[in-house]
């Protein structure tokens, strides 16, 4: 029994093959084509087909977007280029100090040397005369003291004459005769006697600190010469 079953298998699956591959065609026995060729005999000129290229101005594909520039390293980088940009962009400017007499004018020019060369140059200028609302000369200290108190009675401001002068008081200091004799007025309507309009100092030679064309890095500079300034700040050309 088990034989013929092998050999009923064997038949069926020869059979299965013959018809699968079309060999059994001539007796009507074949699996049906899955081609259509009456649709290639359907077509309509075929040989107009033509592939065109995509539209001009139309690219293929998006383009990439543009790459973001580098952020900073850090926000300490970030805050330490924005002063030097600004420094960059900032316009030049003349600059001026003064005046400096000659001992102030060597300080400044050994002090200015640091500043890069051709930034900078010591003008000759006149430094005007100085006037003074004057009390003096005591004969001595005790009499200095004794008008101190009295000034201090009438509610008046003084200070030490320069070494010319001493002992005396200094009530007040002009640019010009005419500031200081309104000045004396004004404190002998407060009561103060004595007192008169000297000439603390004559017009004398000086010079003039100037910067022709200083940007804000210049400028930086030179006012970090603080010392050498005299207190005299920077600024614009007159």
């Amino acid at each position: 029994m088990l034989r013929v079953l092998v050999l009923l298998l064997l038949l069926a699956n020869g059979g299965y093959y013959a018809w699968s591959q079309g060999l059994l065609r001539d007796w009507g026995l074949a699996p049906r084509e899955q081609a259509e060729p009456q649709r290639v005999g359907e077509q309509l000129h075929p040989e107009w087909l033509r592939l065109l290229p995509p539209p001009v101005g139309r690219p293929a594909s998006p383009p990439a977007p543009p790459e973001a520039p580098p952020a900073p390293a850090s926000a300490r980088e970030a805050q330490e280029a924005a002063p030097s940009v600004a420094a960059h962009s900032a316009p030049a400017e003349c600059l001026q100090a003064g005046i400096f007499d000659t001992a102030q004018a060597d300080t400044l020019r050994r002090a200015a040397a640091a500043l890069p060369e051709g930034s900078w140059r010591l003008e000759p200028a006149t430094l005007p005369g100085r006037w003074m609302v004057y009390m003096g000369r005591f004969p001595d200290a005790d009499q200095v003291a004794k008008k101190r108190a009295e000034l201090r009675e009438l509610g008046v401001a003084y200070d030490r004459p320069n070494a010319a002068l001493e002992p005396g008081l200094s009530l007040g200091r002009f640019s010009t005769e005419e500031a200081a004799q309104r000045g004396l007025s004004t404190l002998a309507a407060k009561g103060v006697r004595s007192a008169r309009v000297v000439q603390e100092r004559l017009d004398m030679p000086g010079f003039m600190l100037r910067l022709p064309e200083a940007d804000a890095r210049l400028r930086a500079q030179a006012e970090g010469l603080r010392g050498a300034l005299a207190g005299k700040a920077l600024r614009p050309c007159s």
